[in-house]
């Protein structure tokens, strides 16, 4: 059988060892400017390097495509996790657009065909090297300070840049015209990369607050012409969530560029170039230059007949998993080693996913084909040498390990003239041998190397199965396993730990034995006292600490600060794999006092809850510091060595952190109210859970991560946000009806799980004062009339000052303010309108009447219609349906208008437009068509959008698809719009609109804007 060294043959600057660091990261500037290395900027050698993954073959085609103009999405985005290949994937795209000169293997990646032929205008923004103060320099002794003004330039070059000079020296986006406007006529490629640097860097200045704004222009441009795309990476991962080091920035431009494209009517396309079981493929493509498969095939039957033979001593396959069709894939890469790759090393925030791999494996290939070992035919984790300096030097610096030093020194590999454990065994026990200890030593540390400690370390059956290769005795890996054990200084010796390293010596055990002698009871209340020492810090809660029943939960507004309500760990826990709302929780959420009474204030509480894979951690660090705290006694630290009192004092100060930070790892069950009920929830209460990782950066104040979920999950109003939208709240609550006092209101806050929680009374007056200045409220305080147009005046919250809704204050002649004139101060116009004395004449306002004619009223005169012979009447009316249709035929007739040419109706409630689908066409006299515009996101952040105009008839299949997409998405936006066209005209002098209300009404009961348009008569 072929050795490994027979089998493969790796590429020459890998064997060589000479990789310079540029190499393990693109740099799509470079490539632009003609600088970056020949890997990456020749496209022979750039696609020899690349393996064709399923989503750089989509993502070429799809932009190829559009280029041609025969389809395509406009907008394109790149989303996977840091180091995921996006940057390599618009670097192809480079390429591509310029017609991939000199590549062979074109067909491996696109068809030739979509290949452009034709130049392709190609325009890129980098924010790595993006210069927003000093200006980036461009050619023609130009400098862009924002990305318009370097796509300007990229695109259309000088004339380009020029059209654009202002908005980019003044920081200011321009519109989406002017950036059509450099497209030409000729195909247009925008690339944009690192856009989350570049956010970095201009963090507090102006273009922060234009990102938006430009973005939005770019994709409406975009998306108007048929030849444009755009394409824009992020580094983002799992549920939108980053982890490198600029991951506050990328979740900010994801969240940007979402509501851009939003804004623009375009919904992004994702693509992720990579996905892990393709990951292997782009490793072998990118580090080998020729594998012989039939010699591999004959190596993979061997592996094959090897587990057979030792079944009973490794792993059961896991369900779904084919051992040797993994192996075949990935061949010479052993399996053991790309678990590890990818589901331990993946955990860490420093390790860059396929970057990270290429650069560990790259000096591994290089170390092992200098050393030859006998009897290898495949790559496993344990030829990954930690002795080796390169690889040393990626554990200690890249994956900023190196508190692991001393630990692979000591056990596993030392790097100078001593020899660690691992290699003593090897010497004394299998001299002439396979280094098997070091083989063990290996695994054990790099499976150590995880950073939830429930994947740290490996058991032995997986050991076996990591290092078993032909030539190797089982007997022996067991037998070196055994040795190492005894005599390691810095194995996690507790009898349930997985073979895994600590980096401390043998303390632990001194602090786990001092542990056990530790009173339980002084424990509990030293940790009950903690905690609510935690999560009372802020100041926007009122905390309920450990609350045993509805009992002890008042329902009441008290200090007008929101309850949280920390359920004790005791008593209730969750469990992260089926989350439920526990049965405490939802007796206190239903009800109040003892008597059972039903609570009112659902909207004034959240629910803080522990973890129940982290609870007993949490227990035991408690016991952990107390025992610490003991250790710390005089005559015990007489007992102890110099460099372990110091040890031991050092822990004692850190435990106190740690205990903190566990408190909030555990305590990361957030349920809130809100009508997005958990699944399976018998309340309105949703859930969300803590990120881990981002507890521990402030542990002690627990309230802030409380109000971060919440805000989050847009649950939480703070003084300074944005006011809810006045509509909305008028169609949600008894404001309604038409009248409410502010204290009222204000309680439905209180009550309502739909609506946010405020944490204080500055968003409800906020919304309260839009409303008036939209004329969508009035607001009466004692002698104080409050309407559209008027000046600023106090809103005060109490029982006495009412809301009115501007329908039911005009019906009842609150608002408008009656106007008393004289006779003599009314004169007719030329025109024949109606003026006041100072020859102004009278005309509609916004949302008065039908807004073709006003009334003036005065004591002397009566209402005059001020009607316009030459153009159409319109009426407005939004409104519950039927009161909304009833206004409708009341103003056209007061009016004098006998006919209605055509009948508007725009619902707000996608279940309301889904019933009038089915009786609309039951109107007679009329066509009748329909616009539906829906948008859902499925709970794995998938997205769909769908425009529909036309016969009514015609959207029924929509919605009977629609209709369980929406139920199920967690969020949906619909809007659905009909219009009536009377060729003859609707008559008003019949009953028939009547008719039509009743018709329709039964059917829709919510709110609607409906307009409708006829001819003066």
């Amino acid at each position: 059988m072929k050795t490994l060294f027979e089998i493969c043959s790796p590429r020459p600057d890998i064997l060589k060892g000479d990789i310079r660091e540029s190499d393990f990261a693109a740099d799509l500037a470079q490539v632009i400017t003609g600088t970056a290395p020949p890997e990456y900027a020749l496209p022979n050698k750039f696609f020899a390097n690349t393996h064709p993954t399923q989503g750089l073959k989509a993502l070429l085609k799809t932009v190829c495509q559009r280029l041609q103009g025969v389809g395509g999405s406009a907008v394109l985005r790149l989303d996977t996790q840091y180091g995921g290949g996006k940057t390599h994937s618009l670097i192809a795209l480079t390429h591509a657009a310029q017609g991939m000169q000199g590549v062979e293997n074109i067909q491996e990646f696109i068809d030739p065909e979509l290949v452009p032929k034709t130049t392709v205008r190609l325009a890129v923004f980098d924010g790595e090297n993006a210069d927003p103060v000093n200006g980036r320099p461009l050619g023609d002794g130009l400098r862009a300070y924002t990305p318009w003004g370097e796509l300007a330039y990229g695109l259309a070059g000088v004339a380009g840049y020029e059209k654009v000079r202002k908005s980019d020296i003044e920081k200011v986006a321009p519109g989406a015209a002017t950036i059509q406007e450099l497209f030409g006529d000729q195909p247009v490629l925008i690339l944009l990369d690192e856009l989350s640097i570049y956010l970095r860097k201009i963090k507090g200045r102006k273009e922060q607050d234009q990102l938006t704004p430009f973005l939005t222009a770019l994709f409406k441009a975009v998306s108007s012409y048929a030849k444009a795309c755009v394409v824009f990476t992020l580094a983002v991962g799992k549920e939108g969530k980053a982890t490198d080091a600029y991951s506050q920035e990328n979740e900010f431009v994801a969240e940007k560029l979402d509501e851009a494209t939003k804004v623009a009517g375009r919904v992004a396309t994702l693509l992720n170039p990579t996905t892990e079981q393709e990951t292997v493929q782009v490793l072998r493509r990118r580090l080998f230059s020729y594998i012989d498969e039939d010699a591999a095939e004959e190596v993979i039957r061997n592996y094959e007949q090897l587990w057979m033979t030792h079944r009973s001593d490794l792993p059961t396959e896991r369900v779904n998993a084919d051992r040797v069709t993994d192996f075949r894939n990935g061949f010479p890469f052993h399996s053991g080693l790309m678990d590890l790759f990818t589901d331990k090393l993946s955990t860490l925030s420093t390790f860059q996913r396929v970057r990270g791999m290429l650069r560990l494996l790259t000096r591994t290939i290089a170390h092992l084909w200098q050393e030859q070992p006998a009897n290898t035919y495949a790559i496993h984790l344990h030829h990954v040498n930690p002795g080796y300096i390169p690889i040393r030097d990626e554990i200690t610096t890249r994956l900023e390990l190196g508190r692991f030093d001393p630990v692979m020194q000591n056990d596993v590999a030392a790097t100078e003239k001593e020899t660690s454990l691992a290699q003593q065994l090897d010497a004394k026990w299998y001299a002439g041998l396979a280094p098997y200890a070091s083989f063990v030593a290996r695994n054990i540390l790099w499976n150590t190397f995880a950073f939830n400690d429930s994947l740290q370390g490996i058991d032995e059956v997986n050991l076996r199965y990591a290092i078993l290769a032909s030539g190797l005795d089982i007997s022996f890996i067991n037998d070196a396993r055994q040795r190492f054990i005894a005599e390691s200084a810095y194995l996690d010796d507790r009898p349930v730990a997985p073979l895994r390293f600590l980096t401390e010596v043998n303390l632990g055990v001194l602090i786990r034995r001092q542990t056990k002698q530790v009173d339980t009871n002084e424990a509990r209340n030293l940790l009950q006292d903690r905690i609510r020492t935690i999560f009372s810090a802020g100041k926007t809660f009122n905390l309920i600490p450990f609350a045993g029943g509805a009992y002890d939960v008042a329902d009441d507004v008290a200090d007008g600060k929101p309850n949280l309500v920390l359920i004790s760990y005791d008593a209730e826990t969750v469990r992260n794999e089926a989350v439920t709302v526990p049965q405490l929780v939802e007796n206190i959420y239903r009800t109040q006092g003892s008597q059972g009474k039903f609570r009112q204030l659902l909207n004034n509480l959240v629910f803080l809850v522990a973890d129940d894979a982290t609870r007993d951690e949490m227990k035991n660090k408690m016991l952990y510091r107390l025992a610490l705290d003991a250790m710390r006694s005089p005559d015990r630290l007489a007992q102890l060595p110099e460099h372990q009192q110091e040890k031991v004092n050092e822990l004692y100060n850190k435990s106190e952190q740690e205990l903190a930070i566990i408190i909030q790892q555990c305590y990361r069950h957030l349920f809130y109210p809100s009508r997005n009920r958990l699944e399976g929830a018998s309340v309105d209460l949703a859930h969300t859970a803590f990120d881990l990782p981002s507890v521990s950066e402030r542990p002690g104040n627990g309230q802030q991560e409380i109000v971060k979920a919440l805000l989050d999950n847009q649950k939480l109003l703070p003084p300074n946000s944005d006011p809810p939208a006045p509509n909305y709240i008028r169609d949600q609550t008894p404001l309604k009806k038409g009248q409410i006092s502010t204290a009222e209101l204000r309680a439905e806050f209180r009550k309502d799980p739909r609506f946010p929680i405020m944490l204080s009374d500055d968003p409800f007056i906020k919304m309260v004062r839009l409303g008036i200045e939209q004329g969508i409220y009035v607001y009466q305080s004692g002698d104080l009339l409050l309407g559209q147009g008027d000046p600023y005046a106090e809103i005060k919250i109490d029982e006495q000052s009412i809301v009115f809704t501007s329908t039911y204050a005009k019906e009842r002649g609150i608002w408008p303010r009656p106007v008393v004139k004289k006779p003599s101060e009314i004169i007719e116009t030329d025109t024949g309108n109606i003026a006041d004395g100072d020859n102004q004449p009278t005309t509609s306002k916004v949302g008065e009447k039908s807004g073709s004619y006003s009334v003036d009223t005065t004591e002397d005169s009566k209402e005059i219609p001020v009607i316009s012979p030459s153009h159409p009447n319109i009426f407005k009316a939004e409104a519950p349906l039927r009161e909304a249709l009833t206004k409708i035929w009341e103003d056209a007739r007061n009016a004098q208008i006998k006919k209605i040419s055509r009948l508007s109706l725009r619902v707000f409630d996608g279940s309301d437009g889904f019933k009038l689908l089915g009786v609309i066409n039951t109107v007679s006299g009329a066509d009748k068509q329909v616009k539906l515009n829906a948008e859902y996101e499925t709970t794995n952040s998938s997205s769909f959008s769908i425009e529909f105009t036309g016969q009514v008839s015609d959207a029924q299949p929509i919605k009977d698809f629609l209709q369980p997409q929406l139920r199920a998405a967690p969020e949906t936006h619909i809007e659905i719009t009909f219009t009536l066209t009377y060729t003859n005209g609707l008559d008003l002098n019949t009953n028939e609109p009547e008719t039509i209300t009743e018709k329709l009404a039964r059917f829709a009961t919510g709110a609607a804007f409906v307009e409708a348009y006829a001819e003066a008569c």
